[in-house]
């Protein structure tokens, strides 16, 4: 009785690995533009790992140092890019935590909040800060334009650390630490 196993289904990483080696070869002219572009098809359209290797199979292969090399400059290229991002940045102001002994900080445009921003898409009651032990949490309270930390729109309370960017609405601060 001979049994026949259904072919390895090619994952995400395959994928990435056959379209960079088509990439690299499409580079050192190894193969033609509209040949990449055929086998990158094929290859998102790949089922299998057999199919992905039919696909690179009669590429020549790459050598070891020349891949160690190409691996470290894309490496560099892309810390630069971040690095250069980072750099164009808008400088963001600071929000310093409180130190004194109240434990919840309202922010937004009401007079009545301890944090008063008068940007039109802060809500009048958009948020707080709350103290949790050593902790501070901050909390969107049903706001129209969202706060968000790091980037990310709040969904529930979240914890705030020194160098975290929050924004509510428009304006955008960066946390630093607790003066007295």
């Amino acid at each position: 009785m001979s049994s026949t196993h259904p072919p390895v289904r090619a994952s995400d990483g395959d994928r990435e690995r056959a379209i960079s080696d088509l990439r690299d070869n499409a580079v050192e002219g190894k193969i033609s533009h509209d040949t990449f572009l055929g086998r990158v098809d094929q290859a998102l359209r790949a089922r299998s790992r057999v199919e992905l290797t039919d696909l690179v199979s009669d590429l020549p292969p790459r050598g070891k140092w020349r891949r160690r090399l190409t691996d470290a400059v894309a490496s560099f290229s892309e810390l630069t890019t971040r690095v250069e991002n980072a750099w164009r940045r808008p400088r963001l102001p600071r929000l310093a935590l409180p130190v004194d002994s109240r434990v919840r900080y309202v922010v937004g445009r009401g007079s009545e909040c301890d944090l008063i921003l008068t940007d039109l898409t802060v809500s009048r009651v958009h948020a707080e800060l709350r103290r949790e032990s050593e902790d501070w949490l901050l909390v969107d309270l049903g706001s129209l334009n969202g706060t968000r930390l790091n980037g990310w729109r709040l969904v529930g309370p979240a914890r705030v650390r020194t160098g975290d960017e929050i924004s509510f609405g428009e304006c955008a601060f960066v946390v630093s630490s607790p003066v007295a």
